[in-house]
């Protein structure tokens, strides 16, 4: 009872210091970020419409939100220490704030975390993706490949991942899942469903060791930063097919050249062989002027003759465009 009244009044605290303007955004589910600039100037983008200004704030005030959600976090933020990042203890949206002497004010973003699952019939329907595009992924998902989901910051990569992750949850309704993120951004109806998340003494590589332990059907990995990448495509390979993660990277074929670039801070071996037989579909999606789009999407067959085997996925004519 004294622990929910000491992060009842903790959120009540964080709520005065955010003020109306963020705190209206945080309960608008078309949120994707809001962000404060060292002029003083707020921006929040939302789903569909892009980005916009809100408002501004004055540097003391910022100074109060940032200061407020380090207390929050248990930690600590000043002039040697000027930087601030965790989840809010407000439904888990991740937060980044910064001081000076790293920026000439105080700045910092709110990365809202998705409160709506959109299924990837609502991207056919609002142009993101083409039919044979979802179709692709609908059948990657019944057939148990493993996929990757690459775009730019803000590209919207984890929503679409959560829309696979809904795929697969339904299309195995009795496979048991194993989640592993940094932060908590997926979403996961499954009912046989383990979430395990790093934490500064446990990085993702050794939570990935601690995963093939767990008996999962499918291992899913919010996003791949590091050399954790080769313990995956390892795990991927070796009886644990069917799984899923983000990388960041501007185009699918893209995203392999990442992923060699990940691996390669693992091994002093080339990992291309391992990456062709470990990752079957790339999903590129990108963030446009006019909106959100599933640029590309490529079958990976295999890594021979020096180079990556691949097939385009086609969209179909006239059913593509920029919502």
């Amino acid at each position: 009872m004294a622990d929910r009244r000491s992060h009842a009044r903790l959120v009540r605290k964080l709520e005065e210091s955010f003020g109306d303007v963020i705190c209206a955004a945080l309960a608008d589910a078309s949120v994707v970020e809001i962000m404060l600039n060292p002029n003083g100037r707020l921006f929040i983008e939302r789903l569909g419409q892009g980005i916009a200004p809100a408002g501004n704030m004055t540097p003391g005030a910022a100074e109060i939100v940032i200061g407020s959600v380090a207390h929050a976090l248990g930690s600590e933020v000043d002039d040697h220490r000027p930087i601030v990042s965790g989840e809010l203890p407000i439904d888990g949206h991740r937060f980044e704030g910064l001081l000076p002497p790293v920026v000439a004010a105080p700045a910092f973003t709110i990365r809202r975390r998705a409160s709506r699952l959109i299924p990837l019939g609502d991207y056919v329907h609002d142009g993101i993706m083409t039919g044979e595009q979802a179709r692709t992924i609908q059948n990657a998902v019944s057939s148990r490949l493993n996929i990757v989901v690459s775009g730019g910051t803000g590209s919207g990569k984890t929503t679409l991942a959560n829309a696979i992750l809904q795929e697969i949850a339904h299309e195995g309704p009795n496979q048991r899942l194993v989640i592993l993120e940094d932060t908590a951004e997926l979403q996961c109806v499954a009912e046989n469903a383990v979430a395990l998340h790093t934490s500064d003494s446990v990085d993702m590589a050794r939570l990935l060791k601690s995963t093939m332990r767990l008996r999962p059907d499918r291992i899913i990995v919010g996003e791949v930063r590091d050399g954790a990448a080769l313990t995956l495509i390892k795990g991927w390979n070796t009886g644990h097919p069917g799984g899923l993660t983000t990388i960041h990277a501007n185009s699918a074929q893209s995203a392999l050249r990442r992923l060699e670039q990940l691996t390669a801070e693992a091994s002093q071996q080339p990992m291309r062989e391992v990456i062709g037989e470990a990752i079957d579909l790339v999903v590129a999606i990108e963030r446009t002027p006019r909106g959100r789009i599933v640029r590309d999407i490529i079958h990976v067959e295999r890594f021979a003759h020096g180079e990556y085997q691949i097939e385009p996925v086609a969209s179909e004519e006239g059913d593509h465009h920029v919502a």
